[in-house]
């Protein structure tokens, strides 16, 4: 057309006709014009030919609750939205463990006011998950025992006697059986079920101060869930209701599982200047109690602390008092980070190569006074090496004879080293460490010498067995998935319940960690803990906390691009199917590009349409292989839009076509996490 314009020339100059004056639209205007001619997205669906069929946009979750330019876009064009990444594990889950919903909550309102649909997406991934807070509740419990005399004489169960200890039904005595490596422990056995005091033991009488409290710690765990309780002599009540398990709420017994787990608890009622403990186990029928020996403690926590160390900075964290030599040998203390678990320092012992004699090369560290003649030293500390080899500690005279702790078999991961030695002379005066069979870097942390009569303050580490990290995952498992359903049931009526399942190295295996060092920090592979069978057990979840008629599917890509992994997933399905749950449809993600192979896409939705499942495109994107795409190439773009919108409604049956998701809804930012600065979308960032 043509934009007429009258221009007004001073008083001075005779009006002028300038109708005939004309320029060009600005092209701006003309290219919204002509995008505002054609209708939105969904008014070129046949939708008396696919009434069910939903064309749905991926978004940032914020983006659309926010309700601006973008949740207007969605809405006029598309009939479903999904969120790229806010309803996943990552976003949901906090450093503590609490699940937030408000983001959910916010996007669910938005999308109600809209009257738009939402795909639940997704609820069972290995990728976006909280995987520092999970991998947090698999690592080894660390006991710190508490720095106190203990009052109670464990010196009989030590050494595997029941001397002074009283036993009802089937108490003994079991190596290995404790909390730590190498450690003893109780093991405790009911069988009837119907009186708590039938399995039963009872300590020695501890003595204690009348008046003060003492603190009782005791950890116990079950081979299946169990119930204990504890009862007393001496106390003004006997059985009192105890808050046991520190829940607010007093009981009179505690409950256990496979899991160790703290009873903590005061004693303030002594009516003498002793009382015993009675550790009832009776309660339940056919279960086996352990009960570690090592940390169960009577202690007054307002006595005197024992300092047991006999090693100064034993830690490292503040330098060392530690000398050392022998063949071009090197020694300090490392940077932070390097010490046990990853972090606070470390001593270093750097040997270049084995020597003759073990005692050529060592370290050597003076204590305050000399041992006792006699008396019985416990040695431990943690030890790992850039190779493997063998250390010896000693404790060494000043004519440097010396009573050996034995050999100590060094690993290249930091593991816990615990030994005992009597000196058997009265000027012992150094601990002395020799390295001369270890050619390397040797690293030592929290090293503790002290006498075997002083307890406490010792470190115990408790690696969770696979059975515990599986009922834990399993757990977490359910909490997740209960919590979602439950906040989003009444609008969200279909999910991907499990996402990328299929490995692309081998497409008929479930991926997996295990065997990878190099796992991205929010990776957590479910499936290492429940195995195979994790899909039927989220389904199972799904039916119990959604609601009964939601539509579940497993998703995966490169469907079209390996037709083997295509066959993988369907392979699962119907392995899924087997357990006795039903998997609604087969999710095909397809990010492709201009140059995918068509062929493959016809078959893999042929494929796909043979399994008789909804089918859907849930993540469509095109690229175009470039930043600066031509005219040329954007029509190439264009047709492969279109080609796998006509090839999904040609071979995919109008009952189980679900629908087609754009993921590339506007071309990606430079900052995006999703092909940062690429056009792959149907809008430019413009729109």
């Amino acid at each position: 057309g043509v934009l007429a314009v009258s221009i007004g020339l001073s008083s001075c100059v005779d009006y002028m006709d300038t109708n005939d004056y004309q320029v060009e639209k600005p092209a701006t205007i003309a290219d919204q014009e002509v995008l505002n001619a054609m209708g939105t997205l969904g008014s070129y669906i046949d939708t008396i030919a696919n009434p069910n069929f939903k064309l749905g946009g991926a978004i940032d979750m914020n983006q659309y609750s926010s309700r601006g330019l973008m949740y207007r876009l969605i809405n006029s064009n598309f009939s479903e939205v999904t969120a790229g990444y806010g309803m996943k594990h990552g976003a949901i889950v906090q450093a503590n463990g609490n699940l937030n919903f408000d983001g959910v909550n916010a996007t669910i309102e938005a999308a109600s006011a809209a009257g738009t649909s939402i795909y639940g997406h997704t609820l069972v991934w290995h990728a976006n998950q909280n995987a520092e807070y999970l991998n947090s509740l698999l690592e080894p419990l660390v006991v710190e025992s508490p720095p106190f005399k203990n009052e109670l004489d464990l010196s009989p169960l030590m050494s595997g006697s029941m001397e002074g200890w009283q036993t009802k039904g089937e108490v003994k005595h079991v190596e290995n059986g404790g909390m730590g490596e190498g450690t003893s422990g109780l093991m405790l056995s009911a069988e009837s079920g119907t009186d708590p005091e039938s399995v039963q033991l009872t300590t020695p009488p501890i003595t204690v101060i009348p008046g003060k409290p003492y603190e009782v710690i005791v950890y116990v765990k079950s081979d299946a869930p169990g119930k204990g309780g504890i009862t007393f002599e001496g106390l003004q009540d006997n059985q009192p209701a105890i808050d046991w398990m520190n829940t607010g709420t007093d009981s009179t017994s505690f409950g256990t599982d496979i899991s160790w787990q703290e009873i903590r608890f005061t004693v303030n009622d002594v009516v003498g200047d002793s009382f015993q403990m009675h550790f009832n186990f009776g309660y339940e029928p056919n279960v086996n109690y352990s009960l570690d020996i090592s940390n169960l403690y009577v202690y007054d926590p307002t006595g005197e602390p024992a300092i047991n160390n006999l090693l100064a900075d034993g830690d490292f964290e503040n330098g060392n008092g530690w000398g050392g030599w022998g063949n071009g040998s090197s020694r300090g203390v490392t940077d932070d980070g390097m010490g046990f678990g990853g972090s606070g320092k470390s001593f270093y012992v750097t040997n270049p190569s084995k020597t003759p004699g073990f005692w050529e090369v060592q370290t050597s560290y003076e204590l305050s006074e000399p041992l006792n003649n006699g008396e019985e030293y416990k040695l431990s500390f943690w030890v790992k090496g850039d190779a493997e080899g063998i250390i010896r500690p000693e404790l060494q005279s000043p004519d440097y004879s010396s009573n050996g702790f034995g050999q100590v078999g060094v690993t290249k991961e930091w593991k816990q080293v615990n030994l005992s030695t009597v000196a058997t002379a009265g000027d012992r005066i150094r601990f002395v460490i020799s390295y001369g069979e270890f050619a390397g870097t040797v690293y030592l942390d929290n090293v503790v010498l002290s006498s075997a009569n002083l307890s406490g303050g010792s470190t115990t580490l408790v690696y969770k067995t696979d059975e515990e990290k599986q009922s834990i995952v399993a757990g977490e498992f359910e909490r997740w998935i209960s919590g979602m359903l439950t906040t989003t049931k009444d609008y969200i009526k279909a999910w991907d319940i499990v996402n990328e399942p299929m490995d692309d190295a081998n497409p008929s295996e479930l991926k997996t960690g295990v065997g990878n060092p190099d796992i991205d920090a929010d990776i957590f592979y479910w499936q290492d803990y429940l195995g195979k069978d994790y899909a039927v057990k989220a389904i199972e979840l799904a039916e119990q906390y959604g609601n009964p008629d939601d539509l579940l599917f497993i998703n995966d890509y490169n469907l079209e691009y390996s037709l083997e992994k295509c066959q993988g997933i369907i392979d699962y399905v119907n392995y899924i199917e087997t357990k006795g749950v039903t998997v609604d449809g087969i999710g095909t993600q397809m990010h492709i590009n201009i140059d995918s192979d068509k062929e493959k896409i016809v078959s893999m939705f042929k494929m796909l349409a043979a399994t008789g499942k909804l089918v859907k495109v849930s993540e469509l994107d095109v690229r175009v292989n470039t930043t600066t795409p031509t005219a040329e190439v954007l029509q190439l773009q264009r047709e492969m839009y279109k080609y796998v919108a006509e090839m999904y409604v040609q071979h995919v049956p109008e009952s189980q076509r679900y629908g087609i998701t754009v993921w590339g809804v506007t071309d990606s930012p430079d900052n995006a996490n999703w092909l940062p600065g690429e056009k792959q979308g149907l809008w430019d960032l413009d729109l």
